[in-house]
């Protein structure tokens, strides 16, 4: 709806200050010319929104206005509960600032929507974390998040295969996967993921850098997630198995399907693709009979020969 429309453009300049017409369109999902009528409906009504032109130029919204707008939908008030993961809350130590938050969020809106909030809360609930619960700890996020929240350059000392590495570096930001920490920094004009629990010292300076301004950690770390599993070695097989075991390989994350035909036997024969040799036959002995290699003789000898082992310890304690 175009009133949301213009709201939201309203709370975008109050909070992040001057944007160009396409920033705004891409953000809003609008064309620019949208955007432009959008513009001239909210200076028609009264609001001090000023164009500046040139090169460094955009729309802004007078500093001296503030809405006090705080009414909020329920799909807004959902989002809000799915979005929020407790124990990474806690890792920051910033659990009780966003209880509190949310509920003078909730105080100022209407009875209806605290109504709904509610209802959502006891029906929904995210659990961020695997089913194996991580043994990793974080002993210096805290040093860390303060780092990267004042732009304090930060000196650590990391477990690096088998030695260790002292480094002074830019800290720009954190990423929680599950439960996993990692912190993205600059070292020397290079960019590098660093996962936390394996750093064995974090110290904060007293010098400060200037952050990038070309960076977004998302972006960053959507890209370097891809090149990581571009990285991952391959191991490509031909197998026979069950529906059932092609269900189960379906949803294993080290597992890649690449493709599969229907069997007259009811069986499916299927092009996959493993990390490696040795993970491959892992898998392939957990399926038991319900999982045949043809290809290639490699993993089919690998195979046997384990199984013959398997066979040959259960036999000698008979």
């Amino acid at each position: 709806m175009r009133a949301d429309r213009l709201l939201t453009i309203l709370l975008l300049l109050q909070n992040g200050g001057k944007m160009t017409s396409r920033s705004l369109a891409e953000q809003l999902e609008v064309s620019n010319r949208t955007i432009i009528r959008d513009m001239e409906a909210l200076c028609a009504a009264g609001l001090p929104i000023y164009a500046e032109r040139g090169a460094n130029g955009g729309w802004v919204l007078d500093e001296k206005y503030r809405t006090n707008l705080t009414g909020m939908t329920p799909e807004e008030i959902v989002s809000l509960l799915i979005s929020s993961h407790d124990s990474l809350l806690r890792d920051l130590g910033i659990k009780r600032h966003f209880d509190a938050a949310y509920q003078k969020l909730l105080t100022s809106s209407p009875v209806t929507i605290q109504q709904d909030a509610e209802i959502i809360r006891q029906r929904i609930h995210v659990d961020g974390l695997s089913w194996h619960p991580s043994d990793e700890s974080f002993p210096y996020l805290s040093v860390i998040q303060e780092a990267v929240w004042s732009d304090r350059q930060l000196f650590i000392r990391y477990q690096k295969e088998h030695e260790q590495v002292e480094r002074v570096v830019h800290p720009l930001g954190l990423v929680a996967k599950r439960k996993v920490w990692y912190l993205v920094a600059d070292t020397n004009q290079e960019l590098r993921t660093y996962r936390i629990s394996r750093l064995l010292d974090a110290q904060l300076l007293m010098d400060t850098f200037q952050r990038p301004a070309s960076f977004n950690l998302a972006q960053y770390w959507e890209q370097s997630t891809e090149q990581f599993k571009a990285r991952l070695p391959r191991y490509p097989a031909l197998v026979r198995l069950t529906e059932q075991q092609l269900s189960r390989i379906q949803r294993d994350r080290y597992v890649k399907i690449l493709h599969f035909e229907f069997e007259e036997d009811g069986w499916r024969k299927a092009q996959v693709e493993f990390h490696t040799l040795e993970s491959a036959c892992q898998l392939v002995l957990s399926c038991g009979q319900e999982m045949v290699v043809l290809e290639p003789s490699e993993l089919r000898d690998k195979v046997i020969l384990e199984a013959k082992a398997i066979c040959a310890i259960y036999q000698s304690n008979l």
